[in-house]
Formats: C-alpha cells, structure tokens, sequence
C-alpha cells in the first residue's frame, strides 16, 4: 500500500517533505529559468515596460495560486485512488469496478487515456528545455561558449538516459538537500532585488493583470501561452502522491516552494523594471558576477533532477497502461529491493532519449523549444478537470450545481491557457501533440485487438464442464507433477491443455487453470487476491487479483494462494503458455492496417514468460494460428 494510508507527522512528515521537495517540484522549480523571459519575448509584441512587468508578474502570482494551490493541492489531490494519482488513476475512478461504461463513460476513458499519451509528449521536453535553458547559462557568463551549448547539452541527456539502468536508489537521497538548496537560492536571488525594487510586490494584486489584458488585447491573452510555462508540472503532483502523501506535497508547497518560486519571479520583475536590457536572461543576471558558475552548475543538477522525476514517470505512466492492457508488455527491471516504484523500462528509456537529443538538434535555443511546450499539458489539464467533476459528482456525490459552478471556473482557466497555447502548434506545439496522436493509436489498437484476440479464441474455445466430463469417460494417462495453464477465459478450457493432450497424449495429476485480472485500482488486499474453484479430476480454477501497479510474479503467488491440495514445488512444476500467430483479415473487428499494427506489437511484446517471472526452464509455450 501507498505510504498515505497512515498520516505521517513529525520526523517522518519532515522527511517526506524533503523528499517530495527533491522529486515534486523539480519541473515547476526550474520553470523560473526561462519563464518570464518568454512572456516577455519582443515576437509577442509585449515589450519590458514597467506595467507590463507588473501585468504579467500579476498573471505569474494568480495562475500559481488557482492552478496550483487551488485546483491541484485543494482539489484533485483529493481525487486518490487507494493512495496513488495520476491520470490513469483518475480515470479509473471515474468507472466503478465491476461495471461496463456507459458510452459517456467510454469518452471519459477515452479521454483520460489521451491525456496519459499527452504526456509522453511532456515527458520528451522537459528535459530536453530544462538541460538546454541550463547550459545555456554559459553563453552568459562566458560568450565564446555559445557554439559548444548544443553538444554540451546532447552529452549532458545521454549521460542522464545512460545511467538510468542504475535507478534513482543510489542518487535519490540527494535530491531532496539538493533541491532545498536550489529553491533557497531562487529565494535568497529574489529577494535580494526584490528589496531594491519593493514596490514590484503591488503586482500581488489582480488589477494589474486585468490592466495588461485591456491595454494589449489579444496580444496579452497570447502572452498566456508563455505565462502557463509557470505551472508545467502542476500535474507531477497528482501523480506522485503516491509516493509521499497529500500532507507533505501540501506543506512543501505552501511553507518553502511557492514563497521561493514567487520571491524569484518577482526579483527577475524587478530586475528588469530597473535594467530592461536583461531581458536575455533575467534569471541569471540576477546573481552577481562572482556567482555566476556556481549558479550554472547548480542550475544544470536542478534541471537533471527535474529531467529525472518525469522520466520515472514516463516509466510509472507505461507500467500501468500494460498492467491495465493499453500496451503490449515491456522489460521492466527493477532498481530497487525496498522500493516497489523505482522500476526501469529499457525500450521507453531510450526512445526518450532519442526524441530529446532530436528535439536539441531540432530547435537549438530552448526560446524556440518554448514553442513546443504547453500544448500537451494545457489539453491533460483540461482533461484532468473533467474527469475530476464526473468522479466528485458520481463518487462522492457532491451537489451537482457545485459542481457545475466548479466545473466551470476551473475549466474556464484551462481552456484560457489552452486557447492562448494553441497557436504554438505551427511552431512546434505540433510535435507533442504528433507525440500524443500516435501513443493514442497504440494504447486503443491494443485494447481493441485483445478484445478481438479473446473473442476469436472464446469462439473456438471447448466448454470445461465438457472437457471433464471427457476426462471422466475416457481417462487419459496421467503424469507426476503439478502443471499450470495460463487462462484468460474462465469459462473455458485453456487451448494449450487441449494441443497438449492431442500432441503428448497425457494430463498431469494436478492442473491448475490460473487467470490474472488486474483491478482497476493501484493495489489488492491480500483478502481479496484469490479465488480457488475445484473443477473436479485433479484440476483447480484459480484467480488472482492484481492492481495496476503490483509486480506479477507468478510463482511467488502461486506459493501463497491459498490451495493445500497442490504442491507448487518449483521443480515439479510446469508452466504451460499459449502463443497465438495472428493473421490478419478481412473479418469485422478492425481496420486492416490496425491488424497489421497490432500483429506487429504483440510480435515484439514481452513473453509471458519474463513478464510473469516463470523458470525458463520449467515453461512450455504452444503455439497457434489465429485469424483476428
């Protein structure tokens, strides 16, 4: 179970806070680096004047305050389910277990299920602007670097994908000291300007962002589109609340993150109402000359760290979606022996880092990557909104004029940021959205085709009440040992066992039928894990429950089901798999050219055999040809 099933205080909550300090925040933490400095660009046609500054200063402070503290710490961290976050959690609340959705519930999934492939988008440019805006420093502090912030920056992003093999266990504990001293610096960087130019802090106040938007019209809301990089990783926080709790995510924020992330935003105003000429780096011509290197190679370990914790998400994100069966099965290692979470996917990492270094290569100033970002977050946002409503009007059963009145507030926000980010598209915010379209594809065509998948296969499937009725008549010979046959059809006999007894012409004494269901939820108390059903003729229908972020080692949970008569001894036992050849054809299911995808994915999906944690040497794979 997650660590918020018990409110954690004292030591405990201190430490949890510095945790979720070192991996919460690291995306919204390094915004300060580039954020203003966008909202000011001159291609919006909104120059550094003194009431622009405070105009947008004002729009900084509000959209902290109501995305932020209001909507994500207030609201959807409410929205757990059993402990984790994240939007695929969130869409799983959204349709109560045990029930087919409605077609409104279909779209909220689909919906929920697009907002999750937006963030593979995300989860490319984070880290590809955050290292970049870094390095970029040096072009600041030392001009005749300029030509050389492209490759440092490559090789800064395959040393990160490169030692993610090794997991975050070993670095993990200096995240948190590290980020305390990052956004101590961003508040010590701040506020020392701030005191020079105090009457900046009249930017508090929301009359000078409803003076921005009437004295630059349309070229203020556009100014959004930039002012939204501000709240980028707003969605981190929902979706590491497993790991930390709502309390010390909330306190963090509240007590340390938000005050320093303002003070630096409000210092970088004030910096440029006096000297409008910094406008080509704000952030760090705010520190003085003499710490202008450490502030680089601070800066470059902050924006690492904040690379790392979307990219552990981008992991997380995939483990559930095959879990859930929106993807094929990949190599998950795990980093870790104590913590469950810290998990390593080999094909996800690279691709990663493939599309970062392109994306480098591609856009060369991290002001052109700013194009790109926000489009796939300002549309996952909107989602989370929606699906947030359906689960406070259908779960919790709040009064649905509140929550058409919240609904509306809220969205009226999002669609403000959406709105303004959407003519970024033509400039680059095509690529997450690219991004996102594609990853859709995929997770449905999956979906689809394994419903087509067991459908084709209950249809040649040999009724079991049948098959031991046969069994009766007509004994067949039996072998020592226990075997157990994967089955994703309860109903039914296992084809494997059939092409088994048609080929070798005998049955073990034990035989297990074990089918996997995976709940909807993160985890499945140990109460509810197993159902054991005797079949009668030596042979036991067992299945067991899983959550969407447990690890499926079937031996393991064999050796604890509750099943006295069989003895799972590991060397007299066999595994039985079945692995279907899928043809594609013409039959009413999908289009063709999704058969041919959905072939080509499951050729390349993890065996059941690495997935499950079966003995190599102790698995049988049987093989058929299947028209889909």
């Amino acid at each position: 179970m997650s660590e918020q099933s018990e409110t954690p205080s004292g030591k405990r909550l201190l430490g949890l806070g510095v945790l979720a300090i070192g991996v919460v925040y690291g995306d919204i933490g390094t915004s300060p680096i580039y954020a203003l400095r966008e909202s000011l660009n001159p291609a919006h046609g909104v120059g550094p004047t003194r009431d622009n500054i405070l105009g947008i200063l004002s729009l900084i402070f509000w959209s902290l305050i109501l995305v932020i503290s209001i909507k994500y710490l207030f609201l959807v961290l409410r929205a757990d389910n059993r402990g984790e976050g994240g939007i695929i959690a969130l869409t799983a609340l959204v349709i109560p277990p045990g029930r087919k959705p409605s077609r409104g519930g279909v779209w909220l999934v689909l919906a929920g299920l697009f907002g999750a492939a937006l963030l593979y988008g995300d989860s490319m440019i984070t880290p590809a602007i955050s290292v970049l805006s870094a390095v970029e420093g040096l072009g600041v502090a030392t001009p005749a670097v300029q030509p050389f912030v492209v490759p440092i920056t490559v090789v800064i992003l395959v040393a990160l994908f490169s030692v993610q093999r090794r997991g975050t266990a070993g670095i993990g504990a200096v995240f948190g000291p590290v980020m305390l001293v990052w956004f101590t610096t961003l508040a010590v960087m701040g506020g020392a300007e701030v005191i020079r130019h105090p009457g900046v802090l009249g930017a508090l106040s929301p009359v000078h962002a409803i003076r921005f938007f009437i004295a630059n019209g349309m070229r203020g809301f556009l100014v959004l589109g930039s002012v939204f990089l501000v709240v980028t990783g707003g969605e981190a926080l929902y979706a590491d609340m497993g790991h930390f709790g709502r309390r010390p995510i909330r306190l963090t924020w509240f007590y340390f993150v938000l005050p320093a992330l303002l003070l630096n935003y409000f210092g970088q105003g004030a910096l440029l109402i006096r000297r409008p000429e910094a406008l080509s780096q704000p952030f760090y011509l705010l520190a003085p000359g003499w710490a202008l290197y450490p502030l680089i190679g601070l800066t470059t370990v902050a924006t690492v760290i904040a690379s790392q914790a979307v990219i552990s998400g981008a992991f997380s994100l995939t483990r559930q979606a095959f879990q859930l069966g929106y993807l094929p099965r990949l190599r998950v290692l795990h980093t870790s022996e104590k913590q469950i979470g810290q998990i390593y996917l080999p094909a996800v990492n690279w691709a990663l880092m493939i599309a970062c270094v392109g994306l480098v290569l591609g856009f060369r100033e991290s002001g052109r990557l700013a194009a790109a970002y926000g489009v796939a977050v300002t549309t996952d946002m909107v989602f989370t909104t929606i699906l947030f409503a359906v689960v406070a009007w259908r779960r919790w059963r709040w009064h649905p004029l509140g929550v058409a009145a919240l609904v509306l507030a809220l969205l009226t926000i999002d669609l403000a940021f959406w709105g303004a980010n959407l003519p970024k598209i033509p400039h680059g915010g095509w690529f997450p959205l690219l991004i996102a379209a594609g990853m859709f594809t995929l997770m449905t065509t999956w979906k689809r085709g394994r419903e087509i998948l067991g459908r084709r296969l209950r249809e040649r499937t040999f009724p079991i009440e049948l098959f031991v009725e046969e069994v009766k008549r007509s004994p067949p010979p039996r072998v020592p040992g226990v075997a157990v046959f994967m089955d994703s059809n309860p109903g039914g006999t296992p084809p494997a066992l059939l092409h088994n007894i048609k080929h070798n012409h005998v049955v073990h004494e034990q035989v297990v039928f074990a089918t996997i269901v995976v709940r909807e939820t993160p985890y499945v108390d140990k109460t509810d894990r197993y159902e054991v059903t005797e079949i009668g003729e030596g042979m036991w229908r067992l299945k067991v429950s899983v959550g969407f972020t447990e690890d499926v080692d079937l031996p393991e949970l064999l050796r604890l089901a509750p099943l006295e008569a069989v003895d799972f001894q590991p060397m007299k036992t066999s595994y039985f798999l079945g692995r279907e050849r899928l043809i594609a054809t013409k039959r009413p299911g999908m289009a063709i050219w999704r058969e041919h995808l959905f072939s080509f994915m499951a050729r390349n999906a993890l065996g059941a055999t690495n997935h499950f944690h079966l003995p190599s040497n102790r698995v049988v794979e049987i093989g058929m040809q299947v028209e889909i």
